[in-house]
């Protein structure tokens, strides 16, 4: 009888973990989608935890501070376009708008904060150096590389940089990274005329 409890215990304790696993794993895995009515574009969404965030770059062409990388429009397909941090801040559609440095927090504590996140937060395949991530996160993280503000781009399938609407000081904004050596997801300032890609979050 002892032997025979120990074996349903031990069942019970398999199940719980087992469950507990997958609720981890499906964790953000609440997909959907958006059209933006400006340019007819759908985008893939993700809701992680009380966020919905776009699962793709943005890739509506602004008027000004918006660029494809290495002005090719091919590149926009994949990677969406890189935006001056003034654009960033107005070019998401109506019920959406820039995340912000403490919104973006928030997206990176869900997964273990930001010395192991950009595993979880990385696209299956596109990054170089083997950094390709697991994307149990739904997040989608792609090397879209950026530009200069001084004019050139670069790193483009070596890394991603992605604005927040928080200002540093009158030149810079804070912004996330992630590359293809780590899982760490960088928070770092930079001068507001540099090109990154933009993720929208839902005001909602």
């Amino acid at each position: 009888m002892g032997k025979l409890f120990i074996k349903m215990k031990n069942k019970n304790l398999s199940l719980t973990i087992a469950m507990f696993i997958f609720a981890i794993s499906s964790f953000a895995q609440q997909i959907g989608s958006f059209t933006d009515s400006r340019d007819g574009k759908t985008y893939k969404t993700v809701k992680i935890g009380t966020q919905t965030w776009m699962a793709e770059n943005l890739a509506f062409k602004a008027d000004s501070g918006c660029w494809a990388y290495n002005d090719d429009q091919n590149n926009v397909k994949n990677y969406g376009y890189l935006y001056s941090w003034g654009t960033a801040k107005n070019v998401c559609p109506t019920g959406w708008h820039l995340p912000s440095d403490a919104e973006w927090t928030t997206l990176i504590n869900n997964f273990g904060g930001v010395l192991v996140a950009g595993e979880k937060m990385k696209s299956k395949n596109g990054w170089n150096e083997n950094g390709n991530g697991t994307n149990t996160s739904g997040f989608t993280a792609l090397p879209g590389g950026l530009r200069a503000h001084y004019g050139t781009f670069y790193d483009i399938g070596y890394n991603g940089n992605w604005w927040s609407s928080t200002e540093y000081d009158i030149d810079n904004a804070w912004h996330m990274g992630m590359d293809g050596k780590d899982s760490v997801v960088y928070r770092n300032t930079t001068s507001k005329p540099s090109g990154f890609s933009v993720r929208c979050v839902s005001d909602y």
